[in-house]
């Protein structure tokens, strides 16, 4: 069993979380912005189907990239010259959200409900999310979003209707974030994509030292434009 959460009880411990299924810590509450800063910064994020209440997460092991381990291989670095993508930063996020929203090539549902997609427009007009876009010919052809606090970026959803194109929009991602001295992404949970792309598993022990320091850095919110790379 796990707590259910009335919309101003705090989050139990995140060592609480089950094993089986992996991480699931709680469920209730509500997806107001304070509540989802409040989860993020202690390790925990939500997920959910539409017919499920709303359940809150910390999986162990933590799937993380570190911007330093990132891998660009031949063919990306290929797509990111050749194939003509202009990434553009927070400039149409809510059609990044509609991407990520879309039925998968699988048949898979999507969990990015009208709630949660309410509640990430509303992290990213107060600042806290933001998306990176590839466009092509005047067309988006895939990006990601995620959400900030100080330095510490939390990698939410990426999409693709053009090969490599949320990969490239990864690419620019982690260049902004060396940029703005952030040294990590996280990415929840394990996929093959993100593996071949040099992320890697870590204790949620470790993660949550690494995350502390992180979220305490008192960085401006609002509207990101690009940084010149150190």
């Amino acid at each position: 069993m796990i707590p259910w959460l009335e919309p101003d009880d705090p989050f139990p411990p995140v060592a609480r979380a089950l094993r089986e299924p992996n991480g699931l810590l709680c469920a209730g509450a509500r997806l107001a912005s304070e509540r989802l800063l409040e989860a993020y910064r202690h390790g925990i994020f939500p997920w959910y189907a539409g017919n499920e209440p709303i359940l809150w997460w910390s999986p162990d092991p933590r799937m993380v990239l570190f911007c330093s381990e990132f891998k660009v291989s031949r063919s990306l670095a290929k797509s990111i010259r050749n194939k003509g993508f202009e990434v553009r930063i927070d400039s149409d996020f809510a059609a990044v959200l509609e991407g990520c929203a879309a039925p998968r090539r699988d048949g898979g549902g999507t969990w990015l409900v009208d709630p949660m997609r309410a509640a990430y427009q509303r992290l990213h007009r107060d600042g806290w999310a933001h998306s990176f876009e590839c466009w092509r010919d005047g067309a988006l052809a895939g990006g990601l979003y995620g959400v900030v606090i100080g330095r510490m970026f939390y990698g939410e959803s990426m999409f693709s209707r053009i090969t490599d194109a949320s990969k490239v929009a990864l690419a620019a991602l982690v260049e902004e974030l060396r940029a703005r001295g952030f040294p990590l992404i996280d990415c929840q949970v394990r996929t093959p994509l993100l593996a071949s792309l040099g992320a890697r598993e870590i204790a949620r022990r470790d993660f949550l030292r690494r995350l502390d320091p992180l979220v305490n850095y008192l960085e401006p919110r609002g509207k990101w434009t690009r940084v010149p790379a150190q």
